[in-house]
């Protein structure tokens, strides 16, 4: 019997992901002093001092096995947004919700919809289970809800919203997804992906649970994230709130370790400080808009208005080049092919340090580039 046939044919052309090398390991290769990454989206900011102190105090507790239901982060959750227990799912980041869902709702031949270019894990989550993912081409770099709709069919059971989206950094308005929802069928579940919530102040800018969820009572999951701004990537917690059958379902095909203890414990010590999450935001607009200055200075084309940690810019040609171009100045960013845009590069909002490397680098890499064509 051939050896492939092991190999399910929903997975058999999928790439698996590629991680980066580690910074240290860039230095050693290009002989460079220092290496800026500018690539995951990470908040430039570590964690909070009060996570800080969960992860010292719970460190001796290790040989333990985390609490596997994440019983009070689940709780605390709940309080802060004003909705049932039941209603809360957590797992390892928002895409590790996605990956459970996908796994409890979808079936071979069911349907997702969600714009493109968007978030991959939509399209994997759809692809591993044998389903169909239908992807809408954005307008103006954004998701358009009504071109979504006129895509949903009998078979689609999974609509999402990436707002803002990732990765053009593009929001959609309120008065879009009310529209939205007033003619989503029945039958589907909308997903609306928040990961960058706390890092946006437009007042156009809907929030999920409290505007859908609560208010409206919508069949919605609302995604959010402790990786972004709250400083927490490297311990991977994420968590959806939406209907108590979505969760409950969730909770079905869910690993019962997968957000470790610590990870639980910092999570939880960051709710609360909500005037470090209002400066953490009011830095990276600044600093978001400066970059956005220098970037259109050198004629680079970028999504806007931009209104998280990222910037997404068009640089009208396969971008492969420029990343090995800006990796050999000591800068990581992300080319985003396998998000939809082979002619784009996400860059993150770093610190005001690390965005005046970037902005170097590129300046150098275009007059060089400009030099040459010349």
């Amino acid at each position: 019997m051939p050896q492939d046939s092991l190999v399910r044919p929903a997975i058999a052309d999928l790439v698996p992901y590629e991680p980066g090398k580690p910074v240290e390991e860039v230095q050693r290769e290009l002989g460079l002093d220092r290496v800026v990454k500018l690539a995951s989206n990470e908040g430039q900011f570590g964690p909070f001092p009060s996570a800080l102190e969960a992860l010292a105090k719970g460190a001796r507790d290790l040989n333990r096995y985390p609490d596997g239901g994440a019983y009070r982060l689940r709780e605390a959750l709940a309080a802060r947004h004003g909705v049932d227990f039941a209603q809360v799912a957590l797992a390892a980041g928002a895409d590790g919700i996605i990956g459970y869902l996908s796994l409890a709702v979808l079936d071979p031949d069911d349907e997702i919809v969600c714009g493109w270019p968007s978030f991959p894990s939509y399209v994997l989550g759809a692809i591993k289970m044998g389903a169909d993912a239908k992807r809408v081409p954005l307008v103006e770099h954004r998701y358009d809800p009504r071109a979504l709709l006129a895509a949903v069919t009998p078979r689609t059971k999974l609509v999402y919203l990436c707002n803002p989206n990732n990765p053009t950094g593009t929001m959609i308005g309120r008065a879009a997804i009310d529209a939205y929802f007033e003619r989503v069928p029945d039958h589907v579940l909308t997903v609306l992906d928040e990961a960058y919530f706390e890092y946006i102040d437009e007042p156009e800018y809907p929030d999920g649970i409290e505007e859908y969820l609560k208010r409206d009572g919508r069949r919605v999951l609302v995604l959010r994230t402790f990786s972004k701004i709250y400083g927490l990537a490297g311990l991977r917690v994420g968590y959806g709130v939406g209907p108590a059958d979505v969760v409950q379902a969730i909770g079905k095909v869910r690993n019962a370790f997968d957000i470790n203890q610590p990870a639980q414990d910092a999570a939880l010590a960051s709710l609360g400080n909500d005037g470090e999450v209002a400066r953490r935001r009011q830095v990276t607009a600044e600093s978001r808009a400066e970059l956005l200055l220098a970037c259109e200075s050198l004629g680079v084309e970028v999504a806007q208005p931009a209104v998280a940690n990222f910037l997404f810019l068009d640089v009208g040609r396969d971008t492969r080049e420029l990343f090995d171009a800006l990796l050999h100045e000591g800068v990581i960013v992300r080319p985003l092919a396998p998000f939809g845009a082979p002619n784009a590069i996400r860059v993150t909002v770093g610190t005001a340090d690390e965005n005046e490397i970037f902005t170097a680098a590129l300046t150098r890499v275009f007059t060089v580039s400009s030099q040459t064509v010349a």
